[in-house]
């Protein structure tokens, strides 16, 4: 359109000669300059893509394994091989190791086996004067509870029960007993009644019994001395049954398995004192 013509109006476009151009579409200046722009993002994105690549392609530093002690490593320091890129992390890698042995090559140390529950352990005996002697003895002795100490072992119908004893001789000789080298083991004790019979377990639980000259009956009439606080008692161990021991329950002598408790460990101490008989 020439310069010196005015645009007509917009109602009448086609009066005073003036046409559109028709050479090029309508709105492409505003077309180039808005790819322009989206091809001038797109370079910057892909450059600041490109460099952060380049900088996260170098390997992270991961803290070394000590290995074997290599030549090279001197005054005896710990030489740490890299860790290998294709190398998979094994469960519990952030646990502590033992040290390395010294040797010429480097060894996989075989992870330790996960540590099994066990039941409670009786404690050791310790030495103790007031422990008694293991010899055989030819005199009557009497066994006390501790925390019924005014009652007695008293075999009472075959069993032998945790009992009051009266004045009567019946009684106090049902309460006397002889300790004796045990049948089974030499350094532990048997005992016996006035009338020959041996105290033993039947069933974990405590009766007197004639000696059947069996090797079982042996080892059931055979217990083990513990000596436990408070000073001066004991527990009795059976030898066939490590790891049982007699006690009172309800007032009857049985073998019970061991127990971690103040209770247990009451029922379980005893006494022995000079025959009642």
């Amino acid at each position: 359109m020439p310069e010196d013509k005015s645009r007509p109006p917009q109602d009448r476009p086609w009066e005073s000669g003036w046409a559109p151009d028709t050479t090029r579409a309508p709105g492409t200046r505003r077309l180039w300059l808005a790819g322009t722009l989206a091809l001038a993002t797109i370079t910057a994105c892909v450059t600041a893509i490109t460099v952060m690549d380049t900088e996260s392609g170098e390997p992270e530093p991961r803290a070394a394994e000590p290995t074997t002690l290599s030549s090279s490593a001197p005054g005896g320091l710990i030489s740490f091989a890299t860790p290998s890129k294709g190398g998979t992390e094994k469960p519990g890698a952030d646990r502590a190791h033992p040290s390395p042995t010294p040797t010429g090559s480097a060894s996989t140390a075989a992870p330790s086996p996960e540590p099994q529950k066990k039941a409670p352990k009786p404690p050791k005996a310790s030495p103790d004067p007031s422990k008694p002697p293991k010899a055989p003895s030819s005199d009557g002795i009497s066994i006390r509870s501790v925390n019924f100490p005014d009652r007695y072992w008293r075999v009472r119908d075959g069993y032998v029960r945790l009992d009051q004893i009266g004045s009567g001789p019946e009684q106090r000789e049902d309460a006397t007993f002889k300790r004796v080298t045990g049948l089974s083991d030499a350094d532990c004790h048997s005992f016996t009644t006035a009338d020959g019979r041996y105290l033993r377990h039947r069933s974990f639980v405590l009766v007197a019994d004639t000696d059947d000259g069996s090797s079982l009956f042996r080892k059931d009439a055979t217990f083990c001395p513990r000596v436990w606080s408070p000073s001066g008692t004991l527990t009795l161990e059976s030898v066939n049954y490590p790891g049982r021991f007699l006690r009172h329950r309800n007032f009857q002598l049985r073998l019970d398995r061991y127990e971690n408790s103040h209770q247990y460990r009451s029922d379980s101490s005893f006494q022995i004192v000079s025959g009642l008989d």
